[in-house]
């Protein structure tokens, strides 16, 4: 790769995690899918069809996601194969309770058809921990005249509507 190449593997890479962190926080679990290469192992299954049940399963424990990502390490391995870690501050609902966590994902890229995709994501924590209020249990806010308050995100995502409706 020249070195234009090398810095569009790279944007294209880094908008792979933020992409991921939006659609699983608003839910768009066909998006989701096609982040990642077409023959996805899932378990002892392959192909983005068992990703997407996987996945849709896994989420519908959780409630509402604020996937925050950080530090984002990329090793290019060659012309269609890389590496990475991504860090991740997360705050999700689970069982009622909001729980904050530090996450390191460990991912593997594929490059497909001229597209950068995920191969392989890996989900590893550094811990998760209860917070102290569950901020989903605050009054509306009233944006900008009150800066405090529970807003209209997530629920405002026309995918996050669609996936919560067809429970």
């Amino acid at each position: 790769m020249n070195d234009v190449e090398r810095l569009l593997a790279y944007e294209e890479i880094r908008q792979l995690a933020s992409h991921y962190a939006l659609y699983v926080d608003s839910r768009n679990i066909d998006k989701l899918v096609a982040l990642f290469t077409p023959d996805v192992k899932v378990g002892g299954e392959r192909g983005r069809a068992a990703l997407h049940a996987s996945m849709s399963e896994t989420l519908r424990d959780v409630g509402v996601s604020v996937l925050n990502i950080g530090t984002h390490a990329i090793d290019l391995d060659d012309d269609d194969h890389a590496h990475g870690f991504v860090y991740c501050h997360g705050q999700v609902v689970q069982e009622g309770k909001w729980v904050i966590q530090a996450i390191q994902y460990q991912d593997r890229y594929e490059r497909v058809d001229g597209h950068w995709l995920f191969e392989r994501r890996k989900h590893l924590l550094f811990y998760g921990a209860h917070f102290g209020v569950n901020p989903l249990d605050v009054p509306k806010s009233g944006w900008p005249e009150l800066t405090t308050g529970r807003g209209s995100v997530p629920e405002s995502f026309e995918s996050w509507q669609k996936f919560w409706s067809e429970d």
